[in-house]
This record gives C-alpha cells, sequence and structure tokens, in this order.
C-alpha cells in the first residue's frame, strides 16, 4: 500500500488517518502539525455539535454518513466518558424563517438553526418540558429538528482520542514539524516530501506517493509551498470565531440526564449566539464570526490576538442565559475555521494540470495529492465522515457516499 502523508494533525487530518489505519499498515502513514500545541484551533476550540440532516444536497450525504459514524464509535468506544457524546436537544429563541442558509451562513450572519431539517415543534407545555432547565432568559422556545437528528462531543477530547488510536495502530506523528517541500521521480511523479522538525531545524525526506493537505484553514499556503511553480490557489478562506467555555450551577454533572441542548439565539448584525451544554458540567458559547480577522503563522498564536471585546460580548450573552451570578469563565478561545465561496467543503483529487508545470502525480491508488478541507462550522460533524471517505478515495475503494459535488471544479 503507498504511503500516506497528512499536512495537518487537526481533526480531518486525524480522521483520515484513522481510516486509513483500518487497511493499510499505520507505518505507512504520517501525519504532521507544525503548531507547538495539538488541536490549538477549531478541532480544539469549536462547539461540538454534530448534526445528521442540516446540510445542502451537495453534502447532505456526507453529513448523514458522518452522523451515523459518530454515533458508531461512540457505542464501540464510550464515546460518552471519553469525549462526552451524548444526543442533544436543539432549541430556538429566534423566529424561523424556513429558508436554509446554512451554506452562505458566515457570509449574511445566518443562524445554523434555519438549516434545521424538519418543521418547527408547536409550543406546547410538552416541547418546553424539553428546553434546558439552565436557560434563565426570555424568549419564544420552539424545539428545532427532528429528534435523535443532533448529539454533542467535546472537539478537543474526541481528537486527543483520534490521534492516540492512530498512533497506537503505528501512525508516525511529526511534531511540531512542517512540510517544506516535494520531491519528484525521473517521470516528474510525486516520490518524497521533505519535512522539517521545527524544534531540532532537522529534516527528514519521507518517500510518499501520496499527500493529503487537511491544514484547515492553513491549507492554501501549505498547498503554495509544496508546488511554488503553481499559479493555483486552493479556495479556501479563514472564518474566525471568539468562544468561551463556562460552569454553572444550573448545569452539573447530576443534571446531565436531562440530556445535552443546543440553543440558538436571535441572530444579531455579526453575532448569531450558539450555546451547548456538554457532559461535564461545561457550557460552550460562541457565534462571534469575523472574516476580516487576520490568520496568525500558527494555530497556536490565535490566543495572542483574542478580542477583550468580542470575550465580554460574549459572557454578557452567557450572563443573559444562566444568570449573573451563576457564569464562571473555564476558557476563552479564537479559532479559525476554513470555509469555502459555496458554503461546503472540499474533498478531492486535486488535479495534476493544478499542481505546477513538470509536477504530477501517480494514479489512484498508487498516488494522488488531495485536499479536504473548507467544512466551515462543521468540521466536527463531518470529520469522521470526510475521514472515511477522504481513506476510501485514497486506496481506491468504494466510496460510502456520493461525494461528487465535493470535488475540486
Amino acid at each position: 500500500m503507498a504511503t500516506t502523508v497528512i499536512l495537518g494533525a487537526g481533526i480531518i487530518g486525524t480522521s483520515t488517518a484513522y481510516y486509513l489505519s483500518k487497511h493499510q499498515p499505520g507505518s505507512s502513514i504520517h501525519l504532521v502539525e507544525p503548531s507547538p500545541e495539538l488541536f490549538a484551533s477549531a478541532s480544539g476550540f469549536a462547539g461540538g455539535f454534530l448534526a445528521k440532516d442540516w446540510f445542502s444536497p451537495a453534502s447532505a450525504a456526507l453529513g448523514a454518513l458522518s452522523f451515523a459514524e459518530h454515533r458508531k464509535l461512540a457505542e464501540k468506544e464510550d464515546g460518552r466518558s471519553k469525549w462526552g457524546y451524548a444526543s442533544s436537544t436543539s432549541v430556538s429563541l429566534t423566529p424561523k424563517t424556513g429558508e436554509k442558509r446554512v451554506d452562505v451562513w458566515f457570509r449574511v450572519g445566518a443562524s445554523r438553526a434555519e438549516a434545521a431539517n424538519g418543521a418547527v415543534t408547536a409550543v406546547t407545555a410538552e416541547t418546553l418540558a424539553l428546553a434546558p432547565g439552565w436557560l434563565s432568559g426570555q424568549g419564544k422556545v420552539e424545539v428545532i429538528g427532528e429528534e435523535g437528528s443532533v448529539a454533542q462531543v467535546d472537539p478537543l477530547q474526541l481528537s486527543q482520542f483520534l490521534l492516540q488510536k492512530c498512533v497506537d495502530a503505528g501512525v508516525r506523528l511529526h511534531h511540531p514539524a512542517k512540510a517544506i517541500s516535494i520531491q519528484t521521480d525521473v517521470r516528474n511523479e510525486v516520490s518524497s516530501v521533505c519535512i522539517a522538525d521545527t524544534q531540532s531545524s532537522s529534516e527528514t525526506d519521507v518517500p510518499c506517493t501520496n499527500v493529503v493537505i487537511a491544514a484547515g484553514a492553513w491549507s492554501p499556503q501549505v498547498f503554495a509551498t509544496l508546488f511554488p511553480t503553481s499559479e493555483f490557489k486552493l479556495p479556501i478562506s479563514s472564518l474566525a470565531g471568539h468562544s468561551i467555555v463556562v460552569r454553572s450551577p444550573k448545569w452539573t454533572k447530576e443534571h446531565e440526564d436531562q440530556g445535552c441542548h443546543a440553543v440558538f439565539l436571535e441572530s444579531q448584525p455579526g453575532y448569531s449566539p450558539e450555546v451547548f451544554s456538554r457532559i461535564g458540567g461545561h457550557i460552550y458559547v460562541a457565534g462571534l464570526n469575523s472574516t476580516t480577522e487576520p490568520l496568525p503563522a500558527l494555530a497556536t498564536d490565535s490566543k495572542n490576538n483574542i478580542s477583550r471585546d468580542a470575550i465580554e460580548k460574549l459572557c454578557k450573552t452567557a450572563q443573559e442565559l444562566l444568570g449573573v451570578d451563576d457564569v464562571e469563565v473555564v476558557r476563552e478561545g479564537l479559532c479559525f475555521r476554513p470555509a469555502t465561496e459555496q458554503g461546503t467543503p472540499v474533498l478531492s483529487r486535486i488535479p495534476d494540470n493544478l499542481l505546477g508545470p513538470a509536477t504530477k502525480a501517480r494514479p489512484c491508488p498508487e498516488g494522488g495529492v488531495y485536499l479536504a478541507s473548507g467544512h466551515g462550522p462543521w468540521g466536527i460533524s463531518m470529520s469522521l465522515g470526510t475521514g472515511k471517505v477522504m481513506a476510501e478515495m485514497i486506496q481506491g475503494r468504494e466510496l460510502s457516499v456520493d461525494i461528487s459535488q465535493l470535488s475540486l471544479r
């Protein structure tokens, strides 16, 4: 089986390595991550909200597959205790328009709640009982989506679990390290990647014929570094998002039998608050996003750019929901999610003609250069499905679902 180098050890890269390792020796898979701290961006700081059918037709099959894979993995590996997997109830405090806008949510400031499949449930005593007990804020409570169609995880714990599974299978982790160049053979086909250890400055040439770019918002820079003669720019942009994690006596381990909740509040210009209760006594608050926040050189550098005004705005939302005296902030975050103009991810082999003059890859499954990025707000939700399908694509196996509309074009 051809050796594969995966550039980016976030949840998309580790999911791909995890599924690859089920059908080839782990030692033939390499994960490369330049950030000194693992999972320092969206893989560690995202909300961890999972949905089954909140997606447009182009990515609907992938979303459903991934939701099923999340459930399957959690049942097999005790996901509830290891990464906080739990079923959830999605609740809206914003009037629902019925228009699905998830694919352009980051450009128009829409709420993800508007992408929920199924009609809004009528407000009754029964539906009000489904609302979170920790909700103190006033507003019209509506249950959105269908029962069993949403769930919750702690993305950092899930990412750490997947990485450990990869390492246990023999996958080689290069960290902190970065890919600085590719080499080609006499046929001009990709034959190796040069990986530089950023601590020791040593360089290692890793023979490989498969290269997967899964570096999130940093994917365009990775491609430009490895294929400097190419005029093609990967269609991935950066979307910054602030978040806080809080504790409250209204949501503790004793309340977890009530189930987790995803609460979507009425949108404001540039702010669509999202609040997720998690197993372990934490409540996650986010929804303040920006397309203009500069992307730092490394994910770890994000913490230096956290806006106090943004954090204070999120804290105000938390206090309105939980009560002024019932909020303890335990973590502040700023992460950068990879997005596309279409609002759907790219899962694709990069055609040889886009790699630059005199550079190509071997035919699948002997080789290829691939891209898995651009998931926007759905990176955690679509992670396992993405890893499964990318592994199938790389290994030349039949794909579990049709992702033809997610290819580069």
